[in-house]
């Protein structure tokens, strides 16, 4: 018995020493970004010589680099922030009417459906930027945040609606008969009864949602044309620009500064992904 114990304990020993190293890279990465952000000068590529926040300095004034003058950062943060939290809205709320239909109705073109919703996520969005060009130019959407948010959910979705699916099936018939027969109408029993019993699908397609907003690129740089739309990912490749004049320092700490609001995200969402219920028991 203490054998086994002892292998058990060595073999999870094992396991945590190949994570930590083969998590150095990343973790010395990080530790790169944030030392370079807090000084000009650093010691064996990682170590600060001079602690200076004068790499922070976007945060309070305009910026210069070159003969290139960049705008303050705080309304392109918030363009980034209403770019994400509506791709975030859109997304959680039509998939989680979608996903409802598509497990607990039948209609006509059903399976269709089924079969064909995840075959819309793989088509790669770049194979379809001239065709969305020319939709957005259309309808007036061009150099427009909403724009960027139409296209945004309308390739994401498909994914979406699939993953919240597979949590409105694991929720037993029983728990909804129950809540009509205590005389809920659908409408009803889906927000009341069936919604906090998948708070992990939503927390995790929100979370995809935000980062696939917080992250984008393409679109933005592509669709977008006005310095006053502009997004925080446009704003960093706008901010490298000629590499002659490519503050490193100032880089790391714009860097820094995009990662926090995902991570605030993440810490805030944890709790539900961290409780995953099936048919209305906690596992």
């Amino acid at each position: 018995m203490k054998n086994g114990i002892k292998t058990t304990s060595l073999s999870r020993a094992a396991i945590y020493i190949l994570l930590i190293i083969l998590s150095l890279p990343i973790l010395l990465g990080y530790l790169w970004l944030f030392s370079g952000s807090i000084s000009d000068e650093l010691e064996f590529g990682i170590v600060p010589k001079r602690i200076t926040f004068e790499n922070w300095r976007f945060l309070w004034s305009d910026i210069t680099i070159g003969t290139k003058v960049f705008p303050n950062i705080w309304p392109i943060t918030l363009n980034s922030l209403l770019l994400s939290g509506s791709i975030t809205l859109l997304e959680v709320l039509i998939s989680l009417l979608a996903g409802y239909a598509l497990s607990r109705m039948n209609f006509p073109g059903r399976n269709f459906i089924l079969k064909t919703t995840i075959i819309l996520h793989a088509f790669p969005g770049v194979a379809l930027l001239i065709a969305l060009y020319y939709v957005l130019n259309y309808i007036g959407m061009i150099d427009k945040i909403a724009g960027v948010v139409l296209v945004k959910v309308a390739l994401e979705l498909p994914m979406a609606t699939w993953m919240i699916k597979g949590f409105f099936d694991e929720i037993s018939w029983e728990i909804e008969w129950a809540a009509y027969m205590d005389g809920c109408s659908r409408l009803q029993a889906w927000y009341k009864i069936i919604l906090p019993q998948i708070k992990p699908g939503i927390a995790a397609v929100a979370l995809f949602a935000f980062l696939a907003g917080w992250s984008e690129f393409i679109y933005s740089y592509t669709f977008i044309f006005s310095s006053e739309n502009y997004t925080l990912a446009v704003f960093l490749k706008n901010l490298i620009g000629d590499f002659r004049f490519l503050d490193y320092g100032l880089l790391a700490a714009a860097g820094l500064f995009y990662m926090i609001p995902v991570i605030a995200f993440f810490l805030i969402s944890q709790k539900s992904l961290a409780t995953i219920k099936f048919g209305g028991i906690k596992r």
